[in-house]
């Protein structure tokens, strides 16, 4: 596929990214404007890159014909939130939703990865309008709290650094330090709830 073909074809992705990002958005600004507490602390999202792409199609064998349904995360958004327990409050809002289909869910936090990776993650079927018509597009929503997304943050520098190959004993240090990101969550949680308990 050249540039050109590659540009019109991201262009629904790019397309579902800002609009989500928006309602997202929207989500935390009520919150705020009723002067009551957001479970969404920030939104972001992404398109993957041609590069990016084309190096999972390699990896996992994915032709061209079956891009779109096999490959769920070329559009991407990520919700932090300050709590856990948030996490559960953004999941139960997605499956609600009526401008979106949950298709998949996959949670991270119960089941984390064996890199010590903690998120839930939802993929979604979306529709988009665009001047080619109606499209239903896959995007994946990661949520996750600050300190998740700290730890994921800096384990994929270093796995990038490394080519995915990291070292024995920063696997090990790694994996220590997400447990240690996960007893500081519990921990902010417990206070928060011991706060709130008081001011009752």
């Amino acid at each position: 596929m050249e540039y050109r073909e590659w540009s019109n074809f991201l262009i629904p992705y790019s397309q579902a990214v800002q609009e989500l990002i928006v309602k997202f958005e929207n989500i935390i600004s009520e919150y705020r404007s009723l002067d009551r507490y957001s479970p969404v602390e920030q939104v972001s999202g992404r398109v993957k890159s041609v590069e990016s792409i084309l190096d999972k199609m390699r990896r996992q064998d994915i032709s061209m014909e079956d891009l779109e349904d096999r490959m769920t995360d070329i559009a991407g958004i990520r919700i932090i939130c300050r709590f856990v327990e948030d996490i559960d409050t953004v999941v139960e809002m997605i499956r609600k939703r009526k401008d979106m289909e949950v298709i998949e869910e996959t949670n991270y936090i119960a089941h984390k990865k064996a890199s010590g990776y903690r998120s839930y993650h939802m993929i979604v079927s979306y529709p988009v309008y665009t001047v080619w018509g109606d499209k239903h597009i896959k995007a994946e929503i990661q949520i996750r709290t600050l300190g998740m997304n700290f730890w994921s943050t800096i384990e994929h520098s270093l796995s990038y650094k490394y080519k995915g190959k990291l070292p024995e004993d920063v696997l090990k240090r790694l994996q220590r330090a997400s447990e240690a990101a996960f007893e500081m969550d519990q921990e902010m949680s417990s206070i928060r709830d011991e706060i709130v308990r008081e001011t009752i």
